[in-house]
């Protein structure tokens, strides 16, 4: 199979390579890609600055996210991806044919086969969406696949065995939980809470109480200094700035990791939840195997502090964080594309 690959490879002009596969994490709060045989070449913020005027890009990626909140009137600073879908299509384009391009330093990828991963149970109009994005940026052939399915395989796990695996990829904008077998995933579930609904929640929570408004970056720095969902785990302070509502002036307080954990909790629980009912609709053989190898944690949201000790309290089951939960999905991906027969059977 690899010899065949090479040879689809190469054409014959001086032996130059032609075409490299290519593996895209197409994530809500981030963007990375995989270059068969050289790894992770990319690992950028989903973010997209254009000109309101004209509407071209200014900047892509962390130039565009150190935009946000902070633009002109004639700059707006966008996430294109919404949930793990596309929310806005221009957009995806125009960030999708940056970092194709940005990667494509050397000319050698033209017309590549591309893998890009999908949350579970999106409709087929936003498969098709996606699908549509990546065509449009030139690629050769289009592949998707389910984002905890190519997690899973990322994470190390082997998914081909009659043996159950389960994974929870929190990511930015979706939660994924499956089951997996065989190869496939047998049962699953895929909520709009993650990432970013936590950081929404510490906005809120601060407006509320403290009645400070505060931004995206300074919630999500809060969430990653001093947040925890584990109740009395975390015992930390941060001084936070932001606007005073009631004067209207710039404004200083000190919030606690138990506020936070506060702040997160309805949203945490809803995860537990979803991964309960995963676990009920779940047939029994492979229970049984769960209760055995465990849970494996992966994506960004895997790293708040005290998801796994909540998981592990609730589900009754052993809770594994992956080794690298951040890179999983795209990692997966690197290894399917040397397996192509599995996605186009």
């Amino acid at each position: 199979m690899e010899a065949n690959l090479q040879d689809e490879n190469i054409k014959n002009n001086g032996g130059i390579m032609f075409a490299k596969d290519i593996g895209i994490d197409l994530g809500t709060a981030n963007v990375l890609i995989y270059i068969k045989g050289e790894g992770i070449v990319l690992n950028e913020p989903s973010v997209v600055a254009i000109d309101i005027e004209n509407r071209k890009p200014l900047a892509v990626g962390t130039k565009a996210r150190e935009m946000l909140g902070r633009t002109p009137g004639k700059v707006e600073a966008i996430r294109p991806m919404k949930d793990g879908v596309i929310a806005d299509f221009e957009t995806t384009e125009m960030m999708l044919n940056h970092f194709i391009r940005e990667v494509n330093g050397k000319g050698i990828l033209s017309k590549p086969r591309i893998l890009i991963c999908c949350p579970s149970n999106i409709t087929q109009v936003e498969k098709n969406a996606i699908k549509e994005a990546a065509e449009r940026t030139g690629a050769r052939r289009v592949y998707l696949e389910e984002e905890p399915k190519v997690a899973a395989v990322g994470a190390g796990l082997d998914i081909s065995l009659p043996s159950g695996n389960m994974v929870i990829d929190i990511g930015g904008g979706t939660t994924d939980i499956a089951i997996l077998s065989m190869g496939d995933i047998v049962t699953s579930s895929s909520i709009k809470i993650a990432g970013n609904v936590f950081d929404a929640d510490i906005e809120k929570y601060i407006k509320e109480k403290y009645k400070l408004l505060i931004g995206d970056r300074t919630a999500e720095e809060i969430k990653l200094q001093i947040g925890t969902v584990y109740s009395g785990s975390k015992k930390e302070k941060m001084t936070v700035r932001g606007r005073d509502l009631v004067t209207g002036l710039p404004h200083t307080i000190t919030i606690c990791s138990d506020e936070i954990e506060e702040a997160l909790r309805e949203s945490a629980y809803i995860i537990v939840h979803t991964a309960k009912t995963v676990l009920e609709s779940t047939p029994p053989e492979l229970s049984a195997d769960i209760i055995e190898k465990g849970v494996v944690l992966t994506g960004g949201g895997a790293l708040i502090h005290g998801i796994d000790k909540l998981l592990q309290q609730e589900l009754k089951v052993p809770v594994i964080v992956a080794s690298s939960p951040l890179t999983c999905v795209v990692e997966g991906t690197g290894i399917l594309l040397n397996n192509l027969k599995l996605l186009d059977r």
